[in-house]
This record gives C-alpha cells, sequence and structure tokens, in this order.
C-alpha cells in the first residue's frame, strides 16, 4: 500500500495545473479580444476554396494540426494533414493548385517547412501561417497570418510547447467552427461525417430506423375486429393503425383492446381505436421520437407524412438496437 501523500507536496501540485490553468485560459481571452489581423481574410480564402486546406507542421505543432485537419474535415471543410517531413520525400505530390495551405510553427523557422513554402509561392496557392512570430521567414511569405498573442508557456521552465499549442488548437477550433456558420452546416450534415458511434446514433432519423411498406400494420376503419387481430398479430407491434381517406385516423394497442372485451369480436375498428394519436414524422430526429416514446410509456409509434398518411411504424427496439439513447 502506498505512503500517504504529503499534503504540503500535494498542495504544491494543485497549485502547479491550477497555475498552469489560468495561464493558459488568460492568453485564450487575450486572442478573442485580439483576433488576428487576417482572420476573416483567411476563413474567405477557405471558402472559395475548390480543393482542400492541406494542413502542417512538425513536432507537437503537427500533432494539434492534424486535429485541426480531423475538425475541419469533419465539419465540411474538406482538409488533410500532410507531414512537413514526408512532403519533401514525394508527398508534396498531395498537394494540387486549387488547395489551401494552412502550416504551424510557432517560431515560424521551422526548417521541415521550408519545401511546402517554396511550393505555394511556386505554383500560387494560398498560404495561411499560425506562428507567435511577426517577423518570421514564415508570416513574411505567408498570404494570410495568423499571429498568435504574446503570451508564456505555461510550464515551470518556460520552454515546453503548452500555451503555444492551446492557443493554436483553439484558433483552428475557431476557423472550424466559423466556416460551419458559413456554410450553413446542420446537424444531418454533421451525421453524414459521422455514422459510426454515439454521435452517429443520436443523428439517426426515424425513417432510418420506421419499417415501411407491408410491415406497417393497418387496417381500415370499417374493418371487423377479427380481422384487425390478425393483422395486429402477424406485424408484431402490438398496435394497429385505422385508416380514414387515406389518413390515420386512431391507433389500437393491446390497452384499447382489454378495455373492451365485452363485445369485441362484433366491433369495428374505429369503435375500439383511440383517436388523435400520437405520431412523428420521418424526418424527425430518432433520438427525439424515443424520448416521445419514454414520456409516453409506450413501445411503438405510427410515423405520419405532413399530410397525416402513415408511412410507416417505429419500435422501442428499434432505436435500442441502433444505439439511440
Amino acid at each position: 500500500m502506498a505512503p500517504p501523500a504529503d499534503v504540503s507536496s500535494r498542495d504544491s501540485t494543485l497549485s502547479d495545473a491550477s497555475r498552469v490553468l489560468r495561464i493558459e485560459g488568460q492568453a485564450l481571452l487575450d486572442m478573442a479580444e485580439a483576433l488576428p489581423r487576417d482572420l476573416a481574410g483567411a476563413i474567405g480564402c477557405i471558402l472559395a476554396c475548390r480543393g482542400r486546406v492541406i494542413v502542417s507542421g512538425i513536432g507537437k505543432s503537427g500533432h494539434v494540426g492534424r486535429k485541426i485537419a480531423a475538425t475541419l474535415a469533419s465539419t465540411g471543410t474538406p482538409a488533410y494533414f500532410v507531414h512537413a517531413a514526408e512532403a519533401s520525400h514525394g508527398d508534396l505530390g498531395m498537394i494540387a493548385r486549387d488547395d489551401v495551405c494552412l502550416l504551424i510553427s510557432n517560431s515560424g523557422e521551422t526548417p521541415e517547412l521550408r519545401d511546402l513554402v517554396a511550393y505555394t509561392r511556386r505554383f500560387s496557392i494560398p498560404l495561411i501561417a499560425i506562428s507567435s512570430r511577426a517577423d518570421s521567414s514564415l508570416m513574411r511569405a505567408a498570404d494570410y497570418r495568423l499571429l498568435l498573442p504574446p503570451a508564456p508557456e505555461a510550464c515551470s521552465i518556460g520552454m515546453a510547447p503548452t500555451t503555444s499549442t492551446t492557443l493554436t488548437l483553439a484558433l483552428g477550433d475557431a476557423l472550424a467552427v466559423s466556416l460551419m456558420a458559413r456554410r450553413g452546416f446542420r446537424p444531418q450534415d454533421f451525421n453524414v461525417f459521422h455514422p459510426g458511434g454515439k454521435l452517429g446514433a443520436q443523428m439517426v432519423k426515424v425513417e432510418q430506423l420506421m419499417h415501411g411498406g407491408d410491415a406497417v400494420p393497418l387496417v381500415e376503419s370499417n374493418t371487423d375486429m377479427r380481422e384487425t387481430l390478425l393483422v395486429m398479430t402477424s406485424r408484431g407491434f402490438g398496435i394497429a393503425g385505422v385508416l380514414e381517406d387515406g389518413r390515420l385516423a386512431g391507433v389500437i394497442t393491446d390497452g384499447d383492446l382489454r378495455r373492451n372485451m365485452d363485445g369485441l369480436l362484433e366491433r369495428r375498428a374505429i369503435d375500439i381505436a383511440s383517436r388523435s394519436p400520437v405520431t412523428v414524422r420521418p424526418d424527425m430526429l430518432a433520438a427525439a421520437a424515443l424520448a416521445t416514446l419514454n414520456q409516453r410509456a409506450i413501445t411503438a409509434l405510427f410515423v405520419v407524412d405532413e399530410t397525416g398518411v402513415p408511412v410507416g411504424v417505429l419500435h422501442v427496439h428499434d432505436c435500442l438496437r441502433a444505439g439511440v439513447v
């Protein structure tokens, strides 16, 4: 069993952690108050780009660059990360004249970026630079200069990339989110790029999970209850929709059957049905439909179009199997 931590040592550790967050947080606030002068121009350049945003950097800037490229790509801006060193050995061929390059270097003097810079200048490829030095080689060569605000690194020796990488990452997020807004990026667009996992499940529409066609348990209003029971049993959803003039006029559930046991088989479907049933639209998010199922304590819902015509049926198990929670 490990000995108990010294209280003064623990307090010192927590103080160090708090100091790092305060330094980085203040730097972010400073950047929010004084955004890079060329930020709007860089956003406009990317919006006008007919190709992709090529992101590159070395070391910690490279790691941050990969994340920026991934965020851009998942939010509607085609982007790709090119390793700066590999670019000098053939990967420059990944960059086309319709692309935009976003190069990251805190010092602005990273030697591995020189061939990328030269390539963009040779072929007139727009160059956006992120750096903390306005007079650096990278910034002087760039078309759009995203200058990071002066801020100390948060590490105890003031050398490890901490504040600078946080600022760069946040600036990449600001670019991506601004581009999302300008493009009118919607939740359904987000789902196109996130079909897997929990994010994808939360973006699934009702129409993607519902049962349609002959699987939908529907009967006309004057159908006798013997036939109605056969439809309910064969479809297996525990409900039947009752139609009048092609529209959903009511729904019969197991509860309706129990409440109308006396003379049940001598009656018509419309006599048993509950009127004004709860329904959902096919373009509704399945997560919202599941919330309705839970709130109403029911297991299935009819899906209707804008005119009230039933186009499908959604069961709670369909949502759960798809990972919608």
